[in-house]
């Protein structure tokens, strides 16, 4: 018999996405969307999460938002104890670049909070309450979690971090159906990495890093997405997803 492709459809799904109102968020919020999931937005700003979820609607997809701080773990916890998700796609982050030596205490507490203690109670509580079939948690990564980078220290620090508790979650959850893993792109351009690009230094770096002749796109991250999202992935978990233009390759 011939194998058929498995769906990477996402019809009936709930996918909640913190950090979805803008940027690499909203681009993996949209991505669930188009697959046929219900996705709920999350981040602290409430215009920015209501214009994302009209940009949504206005485009025909299933969505709705919520304002929260992810660092407020009580919230967090009383969230997903209220609603059983599907998929977990967490976009939100921070990062406050510097020397290693010029890093402050206030730096590293804040960036450690949201990337690292965040990332892990919004991955243990969907867990807690996911159905009997389980699925899909992704965290939004970084190539700088397998590699060191100029003036990131406490960024790349976060993200080896969430790299390691992603591969343990998948071990400890693999026999709940409940499958983890990261997304690790490379620079991808926003309206908050364009300072980066119109840096000339900074940009030569980033393109003598990149083996392909472009830097990232918002579209590059949303395929993934859906992928790991979907039954497509069933068998992927504990893993990275490198979205880096070959960067760690070399």
């Amino acid at each position: 018999m011939l194998p058929k492709t498995p769906s990477f459809r996402l019809d009936g799904k709930t996918a909640f996405v913190p950090g979805g109102s803008r940027g690499i968020g909203l681009g993996c919020a949209a991505a669930l969307a188009e697959a046929g999931a219900h996705v709920v937005i999350a981040a602290r700003s409430a215009g920015q999460v209501d214009d994302a979820v009209a940009q949504m609607q206005g485009a025909g997809l299933s969505a709705e938002g919520v304002v929260l701080d992810v660092t407020d773990l009580p919230t967090v916890k009383a969230l997903c104890a209220q609603r059983s998700f599907d998929v977990l796609c967490n976009s939100a982050g921070l990062a406050r670049h510097s020397s290693a030596m010029d890093a402050s205490e206030d730096d590293y507490d804040a960036v450690m909070n949201i990337n690292v203690k965040a990332a892990y109670f919004l991955a243990t509580e969907v867990a807690r309450n996911m159905g009997p079939d389980g699925g899909s948690i992704m965290q939004i990564s970084s190539q700088m979690g397998h590699v060191g980078g100029i003036d990131r220290t406490v960024y790349c620090a976060t993200k080896h971090a969430v790299e390691g508790m992603t591969k343990a979650m998948a071990i400890e959850w693999g026999p709940k159906k409940i499958r983890v893993n990261t997304i690790c792109p490379t620079f991808i351009r926003t309206p908050l990495t364009e300072a980066t690009f119109n840096n000339p230094e900074r940009l030569a770096w980033i393109e003598s890093k990149i083996k392909l002749p472009r830097v990232g796109e918002i579209e590059d991250i949303m395929g993934a997405v859906t992928f790991l999202a979907s039954d497509a992935s069933a068998l992927v978990t504990g893993t990275s997803l490198l979205i880096d233009g070959g960067w760690t390759a070399g």
